[in-house]
């Protein structure tokens, strides 16, 4: 008699040994996919986060900058440049408030010291 069970579970093996692959690959893929998803959004957050710190540091380089220049009066031509890559930059990462108003003064300050009695 045991040896008639025992015939049957080979018989039953060879005859679903595909099913029971599939399920078990499938649970692996499953098992992979969660850590792969997990691993993700943990470096979504740092990226977001790593993106709005760069933001902050590039507002205030336009506020101080706008601090400098509007005590002066004037904003030189390669100053202006300079600004204008990092306010691309800053716009690039989402900001748009007071950086915007403030980006916008200094591209219309003068750019010559003899303008308004600026001084470099």
């Amino acid at each position: 008699m045991e040896e008639g069970v025992f015939m049957q579970i080979l018989q039953f093996i060879q005859q679903n040994w595909m099913e029971w692959l599939i399920a078990l690959l499938t649970c692996m893929l499953g098992g992979l996919y969660r850590d792969m998803r997990t691993r993700l959004n943990e470096e979504q957050k740092k990226s977001t986060a790593i993106a709005e710190g760069v933001q902050g540091l590039l507002r205030e380089s336009i506020v101080q900058n706008y601090n400098k220049y509007q005590e002066r009066e004037c904003c030189p031509i390669y100053a202006k440049e300079s600004i204008k890559r990092v306010y691309k930059a800053y716009h690039s990462l989402g900001g748009n408030d007071v950086a915007t108003k403030l980006y916008n003064k200094l591209l219309n300050m003068p750019e010559e010291p003899e303008e308004k009695g600026c001084e470099l």
